[in-house]
C-alpha cells in the first residue's frame, strides 16, 4: 500500500496540543491563573496555525483546502447523493469544521481576556457568552471526533492515527493532483 506524508510535524503537534489545551481548560474552568494562561496558549497555537496556513507544507496551506463555494457545494451535493469522495488533506466539510473550531478558540480567548480587564470586569453577559462559546466548542469537538471516526470507517483509513504519524494511503493507481485542482481522490475500492 502506497502512503504519502500529508500532515507535517507542525500540524500534528498543533492538533494534539490544542486538543490538550481545550480539554485542560474545560476541566479547569474556574478562571484562575492556570485557566487564563492555558487560554493564552490555545490562542497562541491558533495564531501559529494561521501563519502556518500561509507558509507551511502543501496540505497545511489554506490554498490547498480552504472551503470555497467551488469546493464546498459540489462536495455537499455529492454527499447528499450518497457519494463519499476521499481527500488526502481536509475535505471541504472538515475544513469548515476546522475553521469553526479555530474561530471558537479565538473568540473564547478574546472574551476571556476581556473578562480580566477593568472595562469588562464582572460583566455577566460576557461571562455567559464565554460559557456558551465553551460548550459550543465542545459540541464542535465532539462532532469533529465523530466525523473522523465515521470517515475512518467509510474509507477504511485510521484518520486519528494519520494525525499522529502523518501518513495517509493513496488509492491504487492514484496520482497526486496539482494544487490548482481539489485534492479529490475517488476511492477505487468503494
Amino acid at each position: 500500500m502506497d502512503k504519502i506524508k500529508v500532515w507535517d510535524p507542525f500540524v500534528r503537534v498543533f492538533h494534539w496540543s490544542l486538543a490538550a489545551a481545550v480539554l485542560i481548560n474545560f476541566l479547569n474552568e474556574g478562571g484562575d491563573t492556570w485557566h487564563r494562561w492555558e487560554g493564552y496558549v490555545a490562542v497562541a497555537l491558533v495564531v501559529s496555525r494561521i501563519i502556518w496556513g500561509f507558509v507551511g507544507s502543501k496540505y497545511a496551506r489554506f490554498s490547498e483546502w480552504f472551503p470555497t463555494p467551488n469546493r464546498l457545494i459540489p462536495y455537499v451535493k455529492g454527499m447528499l447523493q450518497g457519494e463519499h469522495p476521499r481527500y488526502l488533506g481536509h475535505n471541504p466539510a472538515g475544513a469548515v469544521m476546522m475553521l469553526f473550531l479555530l474561530t471558537m478558540v479565538l473568540g473564547m480567548g478574546v472574551t476571556g481576556f476581556m473578562m480580566g480587564t477593568d472595562a469588562f470586569w464582572g460583566e455577566e453577559w460576557l461571562e455567559e457568552l464565554h460559557e456558551i462559546m465553551a460548550y459550543t466548542l465542545l459540541t464542535g469537538v465532539g462532532l469533529h471526533v465523530l466525523a473522523a471516526l465515521i470517515e475512518s470507517r467509510r474509507h477504511q483509513e485510521n484518520l486519528p492515527a494519520a494525525m499522529i504519524h502523518g501518513y495517509k494511503r493513496l488509492p491504487d493507481g492514484a496520482i497526486e493532483l496539482s494544487q490548482a485542482q481539489p485534492a479529490l481522490l475517488k476511492d477505487t475500492q468503494n
